[in-house]
């Protein structure tokens, strides 16, 4: 295995990451790992992974220049592969890098898609494929069966984003849910009428109601659970199984920067079958 497919330097760019993304990228590779173990045998049309927020392949930990596999290497490595894979990012320098890296997996390169703009345009053109794979009727055969890693910076992730991919008829989500992007944007983003990047995370200005009450309450702890609660609510109405709790932990791992002990983000795991969430 050449070193393009090896978390170390490979002499292209990575990307500047905190320790803490060790945590995220384990549980995004134990998801992939059993999601496609308990599906592989099954006859799926397409078995595809999406990840709309791709990067460069690989993360660099600054401290320390620990290089470690992002997620399109991890998915492209997994053991039993996926049939399809869909990486965008808004950086076209992100995805020449990723291309080169990838080009040297055994998945047919023909399969792997590559996508340059913001994710929430982009993934039109995912959905237009996976339509136009379940429209082809094939006798024994089911839907495609779909994963979505989305991973933003910040909350540049829209709700109408989230919306569109539940639509189709297998869908799992692995969705980056910013904490730390809500915490610096609630205050100046609450006291303004005019729509904001917080009511397009959520998809409406609801959420404003479930700020002020849980506001009123004075506890920070509690806003937070009160806002991610409601996040997991709207994923109810789109068909996924979730699960809310009073505890503050709940179902959603926490990533925190491990030098400072600040919450970052969370990951939500959204599947429509209840196995999906174990």
């Amino acid at each position: 295995m050449n070193d393009y497919l090896l978390p170390i330097a490979d002499g292209l760019p990575a990307r500047d990451s905190g320790e803490w993304v060790k945590e995220k990228l384990f549980y995004v590779k134990r998801y992939i790992d059993v999601f496609e173990v308990a599906m592989r045998g099954k006859n799926w049309r397409r078995r595809i992974f999406i990840d709309l927020f791709s990067g460069p392949g690989k993360c660099v930990i600054r401290d320390t220049n620990e290089h470690l596999l992002g997620s399109p290497l991890i998915s492209l490595q997994t053991q039993y592969p996926f049939t399809d894979y869909y990486f965008g990012d808004l950086d076209q320098a992100n995805i020449d890098t990723l291309q080169q890296r990838a080009a040297n997996c055994a998945v047919s390169q023909a399969n792997i898609h590559f996508l340059v703009g913001d994710a929430n345009s982009k993934v039109n053109d995912v959905i237009a494929d996976i339509r136009r794979f379940d429209k082809q009727y094939i006798s024994g055969i089911l839907p495609c069966l779909n994963l979505a890693f989305l991973d933003p910076e910040g909350l540049e992730l829209e709700w109408e984003t989230v919306a569109q991919l539940a639509k189709m008829n297998r869908m799992d989500l692995i969705i980056h849910y910013s904490q730390n992007g809500l915490t610096r944007n609630l205050d100046k983003c609450y006291a303004t009428e005019k729509d904001t990047i917080v009511d397009k995370f959520f998809g409406d200005r609801k959420w404003r109601d479930v700020y002020k009450t849980a506001l009123n309450r004075r506890e920070s702890i509690g806003i937070h659970r009160a806002l991610i609660d409601y996040y997991k609510s709207k994923l109810s109405d789109l068909g996924y199984v979730v699960i809310k709790d009073s505890d503050e932990i709940a179902r959603e791992p926490l990533i925190r920067n491990t030098q400072k002990n600040a919450p970052l983000y969370r990951l939500i795991f959204a599947s429509k079958h209840p196995l999906g969430n174990n």
